[in-house]
């Protein structure tokens, strides 16, 4: 594969394959710019913190602290992603999906990789030192969780369940850092979180199903056989109870009920269309969650105005 090929789950269209210089693509796919859901996937989390403290006192989010968290996750996404790359080259080189990925495919060496992600890491500390000591000790505890997560899939048949706890950590730095405090509220978002991601990243793994069986990597997908989908029910239910509890406790108005009536009705849909046999349908269903959890961020936002 070259450098210039889009890469299976990647939009045929996408901007890194039809306008970056070839010289920069390599980098730009090991840090998943091609494919910029798991951007959002990882800022939303932290944007519905923000939004849930702000609306706690009566006000819309910060646009500054909003910028900061966007820049912040592009940054460490591209670090946690170069980083798995960089554990995962040997798996990778055997699974038809990412075989292709600059590591693998020779494209990038380890040794050029880690100053990739040790470059992004440094501007995304700079980031991170802006937003008060709370979300500053939250943002450092968080590397713990980056670090252990590629090797779950070794380990545990849940490793969708350590994203979720990785993926979500962001819901409490958001909050630390718009209300310099932590309270239940921001908790029951944050598992609520981890209970979303665990279902959108179960379907993202249907991809996967017959590689993954065949070099021994282990998922909630695999683990779960004929119940993916009720399994998902599961997951998304759990979610939705939680994030609805966080509104709630929160004291936020009939603006947030609403809208997050919404939120709900995206994740049922989802489920009922999650099939197994059908990996394109698995990413797209995946995709979408980015405009999930947009929804949820746009529910606790206006759940500042209204009140009960």
């Amino acid at each position: 594969m070259t450098a210039s090929a889009p890469l299976p789950d990647a939009a045929p269209a996408n901007w890194v394959d039809r306008h970056a210089p070839p010289a920069l693509r390599p980098w730009l796919k090991l840090g998943r710019f091609d494919r910029p859901a798991g951007i959002w996937l990882l800022m939303l989390p932290g944007w519905q913190g923000i939004a849930l403290a702000c609306a706690m006192a009566g006000r819309w989010p910060d646009a500054l602290l909003l910028a900061k968290f966007f820049l912040g996750a592009a940054l460490m996404r591209a670090a946690g992603c170069a980083y798995n790359d960089i554990v995962d080259r040997d798996i990778d080189a055997k699974v038809a999906r990412t075989a292709g990925r600059p590591i693998p495919a020779g494209q990038i060496s380890v040794r050029q990789a880690w100053a990739f992600l040790i470059g992004c890491s440094l501007v995304s500390f700079l980031i991170l030192l802006t937003l008060g000591p709370l979300a500053i000790g939250l943002g450092v505890g968080s590397l713990a969780l980056v670090a252990a997560y590629p090797f779950m899939k070794r380990i545990t048949w849940w490793p969708q369940a350590w994203l979720g706890l990785t993926f979500n950590w962001g819901a409490l730095m958001g909050f630390a850092a718009a209300a310099g405090e932590l309270s239940a509220p921001a908790a029951l978002l944050y598992l609520g979180g981890v209970f979303w991601t665990l279902g959108y990243d179960t379907i993202y793994a249907i991809q996967d199903l017959e590689d993954d069986a065949l070099v021994g990597v282990k998922s909630s997908t695999r683990r779960l056989g004929p119940n993916v989908q009720r399994g998902v029910l599961v997951f998304y239910a759990a979610s939705l109870a939680l994030a609805l509890a966080a509104g709630l406790t929160a004291g936020l108005s009939m603006f947030f009920v609403a809208l997050f009536a919404l939120y709900a009705v995206h994740l049922v849909i989802q489920v009922r269309r999650v099939r197994t046999n059908q990996p394109a349908q698995a990413l797209f269903l995946f995709k979408s969650n980015c405009w999930a959890g947009l929804i949820l961020f746009v529910a606790i936002a206006a759940g500042a105005f209204g009140g009960l």
